[in-house]
């Protein structure tokens, strides 16, 4: 028997390379392949990714991509459509559309992961749809500035997908909208810092609008006294519409400098676990009712 053997492509993108722009060598890539793209900037370069199982990577430091008006398909700086891609070392910066809702990674596709990239000044950082099979991770990443300032664009909005995992990662800063907004299933939320700055407008400082099976783990939450809403998580606001509705929150440090804030703002009473968290500052620490936590208790 003749197999035929597994050839794995290397596409390089930059000056000198076969590829000048990170957008020919989208519309030359296939399932499997591995676009490294040489550090530097690439002004007004968008594309669409349609093939999958892609590792997209910056080499030998940060690729900077600003849409500077531009967009692929009205969209996104990227637009990813393929499955099960994978982008390490870019920033995407500048993304902004007539609709407001333009992003620096706009994911169409099943299954992505991100990692240490930077997402500033876009009208959302990462959008990714609806995909009831999808996993999305993004990892050692930061995201600041961004959002429209209508308060229906984030820094970070994860639609109705299987599973979102954020950890090791900056959130903060976005212009009145959520650092960190999900409708996921599951939510695994750990060591991140999210976070506002003094002067700041931003809303929620991470939002479960549909609840969900939730962990948040050993992150850092700082309100500062001029955000936009008081409420530093919120949950199933929009309807309890996943599967389960289990928020646990664990070794957390919640800092508030607003008055009048919630810490927690629980809507369609869903089961609360907390242990050793520490709230620290004015406001009530929980708004609404919820199933009795199961085990510790917060300081």
């Amino acid at each position: 028997m003749i197999c035929a053997a597994l050839v794995l492509v290397l596409l390089s993108v930059g000056p000198g390379k076969l590829y000048a722009k990170p957008s020919q060598a989208a519309a030359a890539a296939k399932d499997g392949d591995t676009v490294e793209i040489q550090a530097g900037a690439y002004p007004g370069d968008v594309a669409v990714w349609r093939a999958s199982r892609l590792t997209l990577r910056g080499k030998g430091g940060r690729v900077v991509l600003s849409a500077q008006g531009k967009s692929a398909e009205g969209k996104a700086i990227w637009v990813i459509k393929g499955n099960d891609t994978r982008v390490e070392n870019i920033e995407f910066t500048g993304a902004s559309v007539p609709d407001r809702n333009g992003a620096g990674i706009r994911q169409e596709g099943r299954g992505l992961t991100v990692t240490h990239c930077l997402f500033r000044d876009n009208d959302n950082g990462i959008l990714a749809g609806a995909s009831p099979q999808s996993d999305i991770v993004v990892e050692n990443s930061e995201f600041r500035h961004n959002g429209q300032g209508d308060g229906y664009s984030h820094n970070l909005y994860i639609g109705h997908v299987r599973s979102f995992t954020l950890r090791n990662c900056w959130s903060h800063d976005a212009h009145a909208g959520h650092d960190v907004k999900s409708r996921a299933d599951v939510n695994t939320i750990v060591a991140n810092r999210i976070s506002d700055d003094a002067g700041s407008d931003t809303s929620y400082l991470l939002d479960f609008p549909n609840g969900g099976d939730c962990q948040v783990t050993g992150n850092v939450f700082e309100r500062s006294a001029s955000a936009a809403n008081g409420t530093l998580i919120n949950f199933a606001e929009e309807g309890a519409d996943n599967p389960k509705q289990v928020l646990t929150l664990t070794r957390n440090k919640l800092v508030n400098a607003r008055p009048n804030a919630v810490y927690l703002h629980l809507s369609h009473k869903p089961t609360l676990r907390l242990s050793d968290n520490a709230f620290d500052g004015p406001g009530e620490h929980i708004q609404g009712a919820f199933l009795p936590q199961t085990d510790g208790k917060s300081k």
